[in-house]
């Protein structure tokens, strides 16, 4: 019998655009919150800039295990829905919010234990440091907010709707964006905090998402609830979600150990190198991100169809993706390539900071295809349930190419070198995800394996 789900008969292009195009937005608008940070952070002063840069690995390691438990509930509600295991489906939205809730707080804590002794690693700068402190000792109680609502924005994709979730997502940048400012420099009856209020207009951002979600998934009539009767926790759900979600946490928490290696590195030269790399890499992020929303969009897709047996649907969303992706990461190249100096305006760069700072964003700016390229194909594991490939991918982008690109060109090239490992580790990386994916076509006849229905295992032959 055909089902009415869109996923299984909606045409293949126009069905990648209603679902990749909200959590694009979605996407944008959440690494905005780092980037309008930065950029009235950036008007205190170069060392105000210094602290955000150097608390921004532990702002993004906590985002990634948000999009962690997020995506691993995606994938496991949309592969569900794909066989009409309703029952199944609202059991994940529970053991889902459970996890949020736990591990966020857990995080927290974690965060606020080891910011001290992270930070004195990084600078001896005084000032940097008590910046440091008083930023993150702010921000680490924004996990909770943070990882729910990313987790029901999740859950409410993987049943079709995209449109929906973006709206309280859009509502979390306005507050912050609002409240930037009016508690940076103090408008009206609110008080100068500095960079104290930067931090407390983020964690507002993502408290007024939150409260947002909630009323969502639990006041509007959803194709998944949270399911209380009859509930029990259940380790093999629990365990299925980390590993769905365990690809995209290594690719967002890599960033967050990459940025601190490379900021180890830079450590040798100055302070403000530091605040420049910070800087660059929100946007960076912000680009990067994006297109990633929109790879995230297609990942419902794929995965629905992957569990329906539908094999050239399968086939025809990761082409359609893979096109999308390739232009939209050409749009940010040239950005960033014809307008370096506009953008490090955005951060007040001191010609110090420009001396070197615009010729190594548009060297970087060169790993952005092969970074798009790289991950449409692991997230097509992702979806597919070739977890190890996908995180292989994401381990060679990021770490296993990259360090020794860094240890090895900065000797040759000095600061240079360090701007040369990123195109140079993401072309490797993309040779790579190639050559795995001509290996797997070759071994399935160009058909992956598809799930024969027990709780998305896939069959063996």
């Amino acid at each position: 019998m055909r089902t009415e789900n869109k996923m299984a008969v909606e045409p293949v292009g126009k069905l990648i655009w209603q679902m990749s195009l909200p959590p694009l937005i979605s996407m944008f608008l959440q690494y905005s919150y780092n980037l309008i940070d930065s950029a009235f952070v950036a008007q205190l002063s170069e060392n105000a800039l210094t602290a955000v840069s150097l608390s921004f690995p532990i702002t993004t390691l906590m985002n990634a295990a948000s999009i962690w438990i997020g995506v691993g509930v995606n994938v496991l509600i949309a592969g569900y829905l794909g066989r009409k295991e309703q029952d199944k489906a609202n059991a994940a939205v529970t053991h889902g919010l459970l996890l949020s809730f736990g591990i966020g707080a857990l995080l927290t804590l974690v965060s606020l234990c080891m910011m001290r002794p992270y930070f004195r690693a990084f600078t001896g700068n005084e000032e940097i440091y008590r910046l440091s402190i008083a930023y993150m000792g702010v921000c680490s109680f924004m996990q909770i907010p943070n990882m729910v609502h990313i987790a029901i924005q999740k859950m409410i994709q993987a049943t079709g709707n995209m449109v929906t979730p973006m709206w309280f997502q859009i509502a979390g940048v306005v507050v912050n964006f609002v409240l930037n400012p009016v508690l940076i420099f103090g408008i009206g009856v609110f008080p100068a905090m500095g960079i104290v209020g930067s931090a407390s207009a983020t964690v507002s951002g993502y408290l007024v998402s939150m409260i947002l979600a909630f009323a969502l998934l639990l006041g509007t009539k959803q194709k998944v609830q949270v399911k209380v009767r009859g509930f029990r926790l259940q380790r093999r759900m629990i365990g299925r979600i980390f590993v769905f979600g365990l690809p995209s946490f290594i690719m967002n928490a890599l960033s967050s150990f990459m940025v601190t290696i490379v900021n180890l590195f830079l450590v040798a030269y100055s302070d403000t190198a530091i605040a420049f790399f910070g800087a660059y890499f929100k946007v960076q992020q912000l680009i990067v991100m994006t297109v990633n929303g929109l790879i995230q969009g297609c990942l419902p897709v794929m995965r629905f169809n992957y569990a329906a047996g539908n094999k050239e649907r399968l086939h025809l969303a990761f082409r359609y993706g893979t096109v999308l992706v390739t232009g939209m990461m050409v749009l940010g190249t040239l950005v960033v390539v014809l307008l370096p100096a506009q953008i490090l305006g955005l951060f007040m760069a001191s010609e110090a900071m420009r001396s070197f700072g615009i010729s190594a964003m548009r060297i970087m700016a060169a790993s952005y295809l092969f970074c798009g390229l790289s991950t449409m194909i692991s997230t097509y594991f992702q979806a597919t349930e070739k977890v190890y490939s996908s995180i292989a991918i994401q381990l060679c982008r990021q770490l296993l190419f990259l360090v020794p690109a860094l240890w090895c060109l900065d000797r040759l090239f000095r600061l240079n070198g360090i701007w040369l490992a990123f195109p140079v580790a993401e072309i490797a990386a993309l040779l790579v995800a190639l050559v795995m994916m001509a290996w797997y076509r070759r071994k399935e006849g160009s058909t992956p394996r598809v799930a024969d229905g027990n709780d998305g295992q896939t069959s063996r032959r």
